[in-house]
């Protein structure tokens, strides 16, 4: 009785924890627009740089990344705008550098919504 519970159990735990893993990394960093693990993981099955033994469990996390990527977008919309901690770093490392080289940081404008949005249109 044990045995038959006892293995599907563990089989199913081990597969739940590698679903949708690129999702939940991608999801973990700064924004990157929409359905980020989806586009991970079809990006890593067609790079030549794959090796075998990672392609197919990347096609089994495919749909899995695509599932959760789509439960996700509300969230993948409401932090589109926002400044990330990426932002935020590279603000202050400008700011530090500027600092270091003796420029006026009283005249160095702070990193906006509009500046980030700027230096994306930019891009």
């Amino acid at each position: 009785m044990m045995k038959s519970v006892l293995l599907p159990l563990v089989t199913g735990c081990a597969f739940l924890s590698v679903s949708g893993c690129s999702s939940v990394m991608s999801h973990t960093g700064g924004h990157q627009g929409y359905y980020p693990g989806t586009r991970a993981d079809v990006s890593m099955i067609s790079s030549e740089d794959t090796s075998w033994a990672m392609t197919p469990l990347l096609i089994v996390d495919l749909p899995f990344s695509a599932l959760l990527d789509t439960l996700l977008l509300p969230y993948d919309y409401y932090r589109q705008d926002k400044l990330n901690t990426r932002d935020r770093i590279k603000a202050s490392e400008e700011q530090n550098l500027a600092i270091s080289h003796g420029i006026d940081i009283d005249h160095v404008p702070p990193m906006t919504e509009s500046t980030k949005q700027k230096k994306r249109a930019s891009n």
